[in-house]
């Protein structure tokens, strides 16, 4: 089978096509023949190093972390899933390799597509999906009736995190530029924010939950709407003590995370807020719940651009440029 791997950490983005063996499956796994993979700027940061330090790989490495397709084999530990379904899945962060005509991937991975997308649209789902989940259950523990501000929620992350979000019972708004206006409001946003036309930071305030998906110069502004005891997601900002510790990394490594994060920590205790950072985890379980909600709401991902494999380096250089509407895919 060709897959597109790296060799070595490097700021080029220069995959190689390679012909490789097939993945022999273990005992409870699939073995999924690739439709589609999602391209994604945490593709970049593996790319270039940015997260070794959360997750070392070794090479050669097949890049990708999330797909749909259809299964072809089933270990014999496997009871959930069959030959023939088709499934989609972020995957495992130390078992990634979506760039290849198949993968072997863990049961508890995966869950079977929502019948009203296409292989194209499910492989843009299962990163941004997952990560406006986990975000909002896990780390926010979102009630209803609640305001949540999701800042640039007009690209792929906030066509996912918006209906998840309204599913819960929250008033959601975000910002970007007009054009993802009449997008975001017809996907349920209660308010959106023309940044060229409005600070978000002069009109908001007594928020309760706030995403980030920019970074840390947002960061101080985003915290200063938030009210006391408010709580800040970062999709995108520094690491810190809180994330080492949570994921039982060595003692070395929660204390360098702790000074990383450190400024961000005393601003948050500052503003008398709670501030995490997310590093989304693959659950076939919780995609399973994704996977009823975009049935149930019809919902559908925001897609800017489709590659085939072949130009793989030119999907990933449209990524790198943060100037994507939306998930950049490959097809098979």
């Amino acid at each position: 089978m060709r897959a597109a791997q790296m060799h070595k950490y490097s700021k080029k983005i220069q995959l190689e096509l390679n012909e490789v063996e097939i993945p022999v499956i273990k005992s409870d796994e699939v073995l999924i023949n690739v439709k589609a993979a999602g391209v994604n700027p945490l593709d970049i940061l593996i790319i270039n190093g940015s997260v070794r330090m959360i997750s070392d790989y070794e090479f050669p490495l097949t890049l990708g972390n999330e797909l749909s397709g259809v299964i072809e084999a089933v270990g014999k530990e496997v009871v959930n899933f069959r030959v023939g379904d088709h499934v989609y899945t972020r995957l495992p962060i130390n078992q990634i390799g979506a760039f290849a005509e198949y993968a072997a991937v863990k049961e508890e991975a995966i869950a079977i597509m929502p019948e009203n997308l296409s292989f194209t649209e499910a492989a843009a789902v299962p990163l941004t999906a997952l990560t406006a989940y986990q975000a909002l259950h896990d780390m926010l523990h979102a009630q209803p009736n609640k305001k949540l501000f999701i800042p640039g929620g007009t690209g792929g992350f906030g066509a996912m995190a918006i209906p998840i979000a309204k599913s819960m019972g929250l008033y959601v708004i975000t910002s970007g530029s007009e054009r993802g206006r009449s997008r975001t409001l017809s996907i349920g946003a209660d308010q959106f924010i023309n940044y060229k036309e409005e600070n978000y930071a002069d009109v908001l305030s007594d928020i309760d939950y706030v995403i980030d998906t920019l970074g840390t110069k947002e960061i101080k502004a985003e915290m200063g709407i938030l009210k006391p005891q408010g709580k800040l997601v970062s999709l995108k900002a520094a690491p810190n003590y809180h994330f080492a510790a949570e994921r039982n990394f060595p003692l070395w490594k929660r204390l360098l995370f702790g000074l990383v994060g450190s400024r961000i920590d005393s601003l948050a205790r500052k503003h008398q807020i709670e501030y995490r950072f997310i590093f989304v985890q693959a659950n076939g379980s919780q995609l399973q719940e994704v996977t009823n909600l975009v049935e149930q709401e019809n919902i559908k991902p925001s897609i800017d651009s489709v590659y085939h494999f072949n130009d793989i380096n030119k999907a990933l250089v449209k990524v790198s440029t943060g100037h994507s509407q939306g998930k950049v895919i490959v097809t098979f």
